[in-house]
């Protein structure tokens, strides 16, 4: 058996390697050319690294209604992609497969989404050509990725708009709307590990991709079977320019704007945070927000620098306490109050506050979302934005498994809460129906309107969204750009950070307040890992269970409600319909409920536990006991369940 093919024909019939992964392998070498392919592939079958060549290409991989996200290294690096190694210890070529992020597929996906552009300009009768802005992270790969996709989209008919260094996905968001560009891309895999990397697509209202252009852009996807394709004559081509600190100045200033209560802010000055990037973006713009801001801020060194290894941390995702270790230690070296970190592309943050004991304390998403939706709800009212006769129009948009408390903080003030799928596509879809029911001639200019005109005509003519946020530890706060924001997230938190320093509360206690107030509420998350092709399917085997298999009891309690996403035909509280997704609700006749979704970007299937304990008065210390006590109990029971669901 000289040949590959003979290796890989012995290799499925001794079943070491997938038909699936076969055919897709020949299918890769007899559409390019490309040396590096071959190499790759022949090293790993002589090697005899079946599982390694499943892995990769099982399946082609999917472009999914935001883009794509998957491993661009291998788990096991070949002598061909490690080439010449660089100053990170990065493989000089990403790893090779149908089922990897590298330039085959990344050309591809250019390729569909430009061809979508053209037809959509076409469509809508634009003249001109489609413009495209891209940004990237300090991930491995992230900025060859991002000039490579540039070149690609320009030879084919767009015009470029290139981050000339790394900027944060919300600046991406931001800048597709300042600039009016038709869409926008950035290159990065967000808290996921050091081996991913991703291509995530903006639309014109600088929110992630929603049907029907997400459907339309799979579509233009699927029909390009190559990475190589002719570059158009030049001068149809588009051209490609740079993005620079100009656009910066922007967004700070819209940042700035997320300020209630500037001279409250003003007055605690010596308000002390420790802020860590954790070697990514975030650095590029909180630090100096915060600065500006007149708060005094420190940064951690060792995690300052742009590092796609994240060689400080196991996981760069601040959703996990140990990301924010260093940061901690350094804030109890210099007596800071306040501890602030974003993800890689920093449109998550996680926060650790001083109790009364003087202790840092990690507060969960749920947590921080509370803490600021309630105070800028309450600010608002105080300053009389909002009042008796326009709080209809107000509205706070969220996860559907995000804290129920931030429904009952909404209904509190007698304002409007609105619950999404997961993925702030969703709440950046909800921004875009509120600003297209403004009237015709406010749309037109309202990217460019002060923010106190445009505030006035949402609570006239449509909803004033007033925050916005999911469990996962991202949140916005005005409708400037359309996703999450963990720079606009650093400088809404510091607010609240200083509001309870005014009053001399420390930030736990002024969680209590809103507990004794609304209700105590208490979330957990758990996720169960399942990597490579074996494991995608047992994660859909998984989820098909609850589809198919609804539970009737858990941990001894009926199931009172089972809200079943996975056909559609839910509605949201505005009536909008909830498109279909793998996501099951199940509510328990005590009270206490969970959801079980398949993650979108990430190899686990997720649990979300709630419990509460509402009315009635108490001891908080022990109702939170209680409560605690009754999501360990049912997770208990969920994890047996899912040993009798696998098996």
């Amino acid at each position: 058996m000289n040949t590959l093919t003979d290796r890989l024909d012995a290799a499925v019939v001794a079943g070491e390697l997938l038909s699936a992964s076969r055919e897709n392998i020949l299918g890769l070498l007899q559409s390019s050319s490309n040396p590096l392919y071959a190499e790759s592939i022949g090293q790993l079958a002589t090697a005899g690294e079946w599982a390694e060549l499943n892995d990769r290409f099982f399946q082609k991989l999917a472009f999914g209604t935001g883009g794509m996200r998957a491993r661009t290294i291998g788990k096991v690096v070949t002598a061909a992609e490690q080439g010449t190694p660089t100053s990170l210890g990065r493989p000089e070529f990403p790893a090779v497969g149908t089922n990897c992020l590298n330039y085959y597929n990344l050309s591809r996906a250019t390729q569909g989404l430009v061809r979508y552009l053209r037809a959509y300009f076409l469509r809508e009768g634009l003249s001109g050509r489609p413009s495209l802005a891209i940004a990237h992270d300090t991930r491995h790969f992230s900025r060859e990725f991002a000039v490579f996709c540039a070149q690609v989209a320009a030879e084919n008919g767009c015009d470029v708009h290139l981050f000339e260094a790394p900027r944060s996905t919300p600046q991406l968001s931001f800048a597709v709307r300042q600039i009016g560009a038709t869409a926008g891309v950035v290159l990065t895999a967000s808290h996921n590990p050091p081996h991913d990397n991703g291509f995530k697509v903006y639309f014109n209202d600088g929110a992630q991709v929603v049907q029907p252009h997400a459907n339309g852009i799979i579509a233009e996807f699927a029909n390009i079977p190559s990475e190589s394709y002719t570059a158009l004559p030049r001068t149809e081509q588009g051209t490609v320019s740079e993005i620079g600190v100009e656009n910066d100045g922007l967004y700070m200033e819209r940042l700035e704007s997320l300020l209630l209560q500037p001279e409250l802010v003003a007055a605690q000055s010596d308000l002390k945070i420790v802020f860590s990037n954790l070697h990514g973006v975030g650095g590029a713009i909180s630090p100096a927000m915060l600065r500006r801001l007149k708060f005094r801020c420190s940064t951690v060194a060792a995690q300052d620098v742009p590092d796609g290894r994240f060689p400080t941390v196991d996981s760069p995702n601040p959703e996990n306490g140990p990301a924010l270790k260093m940061a901690m230690e350094q804030a109890d070296a210099e007596g800071a109050d306040l501890v602030l970190a974003t993800d890689p592309d920093c449109d998550r943050m996680g926060v650790a506050v001083r109790n009364r004991e003087g202790k840092l304390q990690l507060l969960t998403g749920n947590m921080i979302g509370c803490l600021m939706g309630y105070y800028r709800i309450k600010t608002f009212f105080e300053l009389g934005i909002l009042n008796e006769s326009n709080r209809d129009h107000a509205v706070w948009v969220k996860t559907l498994v995000t804290s129920p408390l931030q429904d009952a903080i909404a209904r509190g003030f007698g304002i409007h809460c609105v619950n999404t799928l997961t993925g702030f596509k969703y709440i950046g879809e909800k921004l875009r129906k509120y600003e297209q029911q403004l009237p015709a001639e406010m749309q037109a200019g309202y990217r460019q309107i002060p923010l106190a005109e445009s505030r006035s005509a949402r609570l006239r003519h449509s909803r004033f969204f007033v925050f916005g946020g999911e469990e996962s530890y991202g949140y916005l706060g005005d409708d400037f750009l359309r996703d999450k924001d963990g720079n606009g997230a650093v400088v809404m938190f510091a607010e609240v950070a200083a509001y309870a320093k005014s009053r001399g509360v420390t930030l736990p206690e002024l969680l209590d307040e809103i507990y004794e107030r609304f209700g105590y509420y208490l979330e957990r998350g758990e996720s169960i890992y399942m990597e490579g092709a074996s494991g995608a399917a047992q994660i859909q085997k998984l989820a098909n269970s609850y589809r198919d298999q609804p539970p009737t009891e858990v941990d001894g309690v009926a199931v009172s409600r089972v809200r079943n996403f996975f056909n559609g035909g839910v509605t949201d509280e505005e009536g909008d319909l909830i498109p279909a997704e793998k996501m099951l609700i199940i509510d328990l006749a005590d009270g206490r409920s969970f959801a079980v979704r398949p993650s979108g970007t990430e190899p686990k299937i997720k649990y979300y536990l709630f419990g509460s304990k509402v009315g009635g008065g108490g001891d908080l210390a022990r109702i939170k006991a209680e409560v605690a006590d009754g999501l360990g109990s049912l997770w208990a029971a969920l994890q047996a369940d899912i040993e009798r669901r696998v098996t």
